[in-house]
């Protein structure tokens, strides 16, 4: 067992057992769960642990795995074929596949969550290099009536984010829970 990922996954069940403040901001409702982007593997096969706090916790437990999302979006394109000779071709396209995803989610949270359900987002990794991590944190935290877990593989350090350890970060209003919580 990784000693970091208990570390974390601890100080996540200590912070989702506060009593939730009503009335914040979308960005302040959001929580990024912050691991080495090498636990990713080991973090996935412990996602039930992070459930088992947050339904402990008194709160309900939506998964939201996104991995998929950009092969599914990719494949329904038309013209892939010409965006894989050519791929710069498809930058323009990027804020559609945020947008349309962020639809596609919206629609699940309002079918499936309230006001004491916490959203789990999992597999942001796949948006590195073609999509914002952050941009898509702030459209999709507008559609979530209770909290959002942001499973991030990165850094964090000096109020900045970096997924996958990646030279640009961004400042975010969301709180951080690390493994040194």
């Amino acid at each position: 067992m990784s000693n970091r990922l208990n570390r974390l996954i601890k100080s996540y069940a200590n912070y989702i057992s506060i009593p939730w403040m009503p009335g914040l901001a979308d960005e302040q409702r959001v929580l990024f769960a912050v691991y080495h982007k090498e636990d990713e593997l080991k973090l996935r096969a412990r996602v039930e642990e992070f459930r088992l706090a947050t339904e402990t916790a008194g709160h309900q437990w939506l998964e939201l795995d996104i991995t998929p999302l950009f092969p599914e979006w990719m494949a329904a394109q038309k013209y892939r074929e010409d965006y894989f000779a050519d791929p710069e071709d498809l930058e323009p396209k990027y804020a559609t596949f945020v947008r349309q995803s962020v639809e596609k989610l919206t629609d699940q949270i309002h079918q499936q969550a309230d006001d004491n359900t916490l959203v789990a987002l999992i597999g942001c990794g796949t948006l590195f290099g073609f999509a914002s991590v952050s941009g898509f944190v702030k459209q999709l935290s507008a559609a979530v009536p209770g909290r959002l877990l942001v499973l991030f593989p990165g850094e964090y350090i000096d109020n900045t984010y970096r997924l996958l350890d990646a030279r640009d970060g961004w400042g975010y209003q969301a709180t951080a829970i690390s493994a040194d919580n």
